[in-house]
Order: structure tokens, then C-alpha cells, then sequence
């Protein structure tokens, strides 16, 4: 008797699948059953912020519905044109924490590479959407410079591969530069943010498990889940398989007005993650990106909801909130930046 394959199977595969992704609004509406004139669609963000999500994501939205959460977060709408105050293109002031393209250190022990810029899916309240990716490109010299860095700062003991989404390169390209990343004696960890699983659920296939299941890197993946119909049943074996390689598996989400501003919603995302075998880690209070403000949440609802949640959830399923600051040295707890007597 041939045993069963633990291996996520697909009609195609993952390339296949993220090639024929939705990439026009209209089309999107259409597969929805609704109309244009319904919506306050805008041209103008999406020139601006291409559309992009997966027909295996959008199998995932409710049907009819435009305030559907899943559609929220990749729908390019005229609330995208607004200009506020306080809101920039460079939240974060990653550029001024780039020693080399591509590689930010901005905390002590560990550093980001942005690896790529491409994405499986484009979410509109991405802090990167207008990061200069062609310009900051780690991989333009096959990653040596990055490398030399990381080797000549023996205080570095863990990589961040982010982008874009790292998930989106090739393995071949990943299992070389982990390859690499694993002959430098101080490191000791690597660290993998990605949405690309969640939204793709076919990336997780035999190539991947394998470079994951060899490394001797102590492998953490930073899954980004926001709602819990994200989570279906394809996604939740193909996280088994993910967790067969021996990695940790987290998630991060980012609070997000009319998708998952309620406690309710939270308790069902934590509750949904634990079933997967996916530990809550942090939700993020929205990065001040131009284009993005219509998602905000004030910091006191925010800190309302995951006290309520606190008071629903054993503490290991409550995801500390928090918020990224330029120029300092780590997440923010967001009560101590909270002024409790305003």
C-alpha cells in the first residue's frame, strides 16, 4: 500500500496559480456578482497600487457582499486618494536604515532583507506600497553585499526575509541564499514574514518543505492573517505540512477598520489560528502610509478591543498590539504610548 502524501496537492502549480491572479478591479467585482457603480472604485489608486489577489483568495470572499472583509483589503477606492496629514510614503523611515540596498538594521541583533518586491496578493494598506524596490534591491550583486555585511557585524544572530514577500522568489533562489546565510557562524536564526501561504496556498509544496526541513538555522515563519475566512480548509493542511519542517509558526495582523475592528472578529481570528497550530503574535496598529487612512483605528478603540479580548482568551491567545516607530529600537506596547488621561 503506497502511503498517503502529506504534501499539499494542486491542479497547478504555485507559478500557475500566481500568474493567472486577478489583476483588474472590474474583473474582481464580476467574479463577486456586483456591480461597479455599487462601489466607489478608483482608476486612479489602482494606476497607482496595481490590484492583485489570487482566484484561490477570492474563492474565500462572500459573494454579493461589497463590505466583505477579504475584498476590503485588496480594492483600490476613491478613500485612497485622500491626502492626510501625518500619513507619508516612508512611514517608517526605512531609507535612512539601509546600510546596503536592501538590508535594513534597525534593530540591535537582527536585519531585514527585502528580497524581493513582488507580492502575491497587493494589499492596499501595505507601509511598502511605495517602497523604492528597484533601487533597494539586495539581490542585484547576488547577494554579497548584504552577506558581507551580515558577516562583518558578528552581533547580527538572526535574519528577517521580508519584501514584497520572500515567499514569491523561486526556492531555488531562497534554498541558495539560506545556504549562504547558514555558513555565518554567529547566526543563529532566520526569520521568514510572509502572506503568500495564506492567500496561495499551493506555495507549499515539496521544494519548499525540503530547503525548510534541511537548514540548520532555527526557522520562525511570521504568517499575516487579518480575518479568519481567510483561513479555510486548504490553507489549515498546508500549514501542517509547513509545520512538519520544524518551524515556528506565528501570525501578525494589523488592525484594520471594517475588517477586523471588533472583539468578536479578533476572538474568532486567535481561536481559528490556535485550531490551525499557529500561535497570535502581534497586531499591529496601522503604519501611517499615504494612501491607507480610511483603515485606521484610534489608539483607545484599539486598546478597548484587546482588553476585551484579554478578558475572553487565555493570554496566549491575545497577540500583543503594538506599533512601529521610526527610529527606535523595537515594537512599541501600544499602552505606553497611550495618554490614559486625555
Amino acid at each position: 500500500m503506497i502511503p498517503r502524501s502529506q504534501i499539499i496537492r494542486q491542479p497547478e502549480g504555485w507559478q500557475q496559480q500566481l500568474s493567472a491572479a486577478i489583476s483588474n478591479p472590474r474583473e474582481l467585482l464580476s467574479a463577486l456578482g456586483l456591480e461597479a457603480k455599487e462601489i466607489s472604485l478608483s482608476e486612479t489608486a489602482h494606476s497607482q497600487f496595481r490590484l492583485r489577489v489570487p482566484h484561490s483568495f477570492v474563492a474565500r470572499m462572500r459573494r454579493g457582499d461589497r463590505h466583505d472583509p477579504l475584498l476590503r483589503q485588496v480594492l483600490p477606492i476613491d478613500d485612497e486618494n485622500r491626502l492626510q496629514p501625518g500619513y507619508s510614503e516612508d512611514p517608517l523611515l526605512e531609507s535612512a536604515a539601509m546600510p546596503v540596498p536592501g538590508l535594513l538594521h534597525k534593530y540591535k541583533g537582527r536585519v531585514l532583507l527585502t528580497v524581493t518586491g513582488a507580492c502575491a496578493i497587493h494589499c492596499r494598506y501595505c507601509f511598502r506600497r511605495h517602497f523604492p524596490y528597484s533601487e533597494a534591491n539586495p539581490a542585484s550583486d547576488d547577494w554579497q553585499q548584504s552577506l558581507g555585511y551580515i558577516r562583518a557585524h558578528v552581533d547580527i544572530e538572526e535574519v528577517i526575509l521580508s519584501g514584497g514577500d520572500p515567499l514569491s522568489l523561486t526556492d531555488d533562489r531562497l534554498s541558495g541564499l539560506v545556504e549562504q546565510l547558514q555558513t555565518i557562524p554567529h547566526l543563529r536564526r532566520l526569520r521568514i514574514h510572509t502572506r503568500t501561504p495564506v492567500v496561495l496556498p499551493g506555495r507549499i509544496d515539496h521544494a519548499l518543505l525540503g530547503w525548510l526541513s534541511a537548514t540548520s538555522l532555527k526557522t520562525v515563519i511570521v504568517l499575516h492573517i487579518n480575518h479568519a475566512n481567510e483561513i479555510d480548509a486548504v490553507f489549515s493542511a498546508a500549514v501542517k505540512a509547513l509545520s512538519r519542517t520544524g518551524a515556528c509558526l506565528l501570525n501578525q495582523s494589523v488592525l484594520l477598520k471594517g475588517v477586523n475592528d471588533s472583539v468578536t472578529t479578533l476572538q474568532t481570528l486567535s481561536e481559528r489560528l490556535m485550531d490551525t497550530g499557529i500561535l497570535p503574535y502581534y497586531i499591529h496598529q496601522l503604519d501611517p502610509v499615504q494612501g491607507a487612512a480610511h483603515f485606521a483605528v484610534d489608539d483607545g478603540t484599539a486598546t478597548r478591543l484587546v482588553n476585551a479580548l484579554r478578558n475572553r482568551l487565555p493570554g496566549y491567545l491575545v497577540p500583543r498590539l503594538v506599533r512601529e516607530i521610526a527610529d527606535q529600537g523595537s515594537k512599541t506596547p501600544l499602552p505606553e504610548i497611550i495618554n490614559y488621561n486625555q
